[in-house]
């Protein structure tokens, strides 16, 4: 079994560094907290004996870990999930990691050492450190939204390549060529996914693939009105821009707002996810609309069964349909 000694010899820092850092108490320069923090990982060490305990009891909690809990599209999954846990006489505990790889990280060793029972993950990035952090531990792990690479685990998601696909289909078929995608960041499947369905849609109708955008940024509102103006400000201004999520839709309206550009007259927008009615725009979005609440009743489930010991072996993925919404938001392009 390993222990805080071995720790402590593989990072080159005394027992007591090693304490501090696990402990989050008293004083560690940044260099040594990374060091240790690699050895933890590298070993698989878990404190206070975490290693034996943690199937031998259960605490009744589970952890729902996502990237951005203001996003109504995560808060609708979070209440399916919230569901689902009371049904089973379970809490949840919830972790926003503002797509910080380093602060889902944090927050997973966090659980390990709160002994949850299993967590639900929406990952940071596109590679599956944290997943693996948790299958070495023994914790049972879904993973919503997103799909990690290299390794298998139990995921449940929307068809982001599909629902992409949909609404471009939606933009061509008014008559738009030049369409602008506005995404996340490069290595998240999500960005990777909506581009791939824009592309199909749009190689349809302009076989040179010449035609279009493609921008890629961060799921957020500042990202969204970033690349809304570069997009904009490019020699063959977009009839039409694609948003890849409801934040960056945001962020490109203000610029749009800045130019005095009018939705849909001077130029349409559609956005991928809907909104709550709280949340309603002059004019309402034209979107794909996935079953959030639904993916998070469906990963509590598959979490639940592996609980119960009731899953088969393997790793099992659920992809669930979304829906193509039409509103005020699209409409055929102006003339030149």
């Amino acid at each position: 079994m390993t222990t805080l000694n071995d720790v402590a010899k593989l990072a080159g820092v005394s027992t007591m560094t090693v304490s501090r850092v696990i402990n989050s108490s008293g004083y560690a320069s940044p260099e040594a907290r990374a060091k240790v923090e690699r050895a933890i990982d590298e070993l698989g060490y878990m404190p206070n004996g975490l290693a034996r305990q943690l199937r031998a009891k259960r605490t009744k909690t589970i952890a729902l870990v996502v990237t951005d809990i203001r996003n109504p599209f995560f808060t609708t999954i979070a209440g399916g999930v919230e569901d689902m846990a009371r049904t089973h006489g379970y809490a949840v505990m919830f972790c926003n990691t503002y797509e910080s790889e380093e602060e889902e990280a944090a927050y997973i060793r966090v659980l390990i050492e709160r002994r949850v029972d299993g967590v639900l993950l929406v990952p940071a990035g596109g590679a599956g450190n944290s997943v693996l952090m948790l299958q070495t531990r023994g914790m049972p792990t879904v993973v919503l939204d997103r799909h990690v690479r290299d390794v298998e685990t139990d995921e449940v998601r929307g068809d982001s390549r599909a629902g992409a696909y949909s609404v471009v289909r939606h933009l061509t078929g008014l008559g738009h060529r030049n369409i602008a995608i506005l995404t996340g960041p490069e290595g998240v499947s999500t960005s990777t996914d909506r581009v791939a369905g824009y592309r199909e849609a749009l190689s349809e109708v302009c076989p040179g693939g010449e035609c279009g955008q493609v921008l890629f940024g961060e799921f957020n509102e500042a990202s969204g009105y970033s690349m809304a103006r570069r997009a904009l400000e490019a020699d063959r201004r977009p009839t039409a821009i694609f948003a890849a999520n409801n934040f960056i839709a945001y962020g490109a309206m203000r610029a749009l707002h800045e130019l005095e550009l009018r939705i849909p007259e001077d130029i349409s927008v559609a956005v991928f996810d809907d909104l709550p009615p709280g949340w309603v725009v002059d004019p309402f979005f034209t979107v794909v609309a996935q079953p959030a609440y639904q993916i998070g009743t469906e990963a509590a489930n598959l979490l639940f069964e592996r609980l119960a010991g009731e899953a088969p072996e393997g790793p099992r993925s659920i992809i669930l349909p979304s829906e193509l919404i039409v509103r005020r938001s699209t409409a055929a392009p102006r003339p030149d």
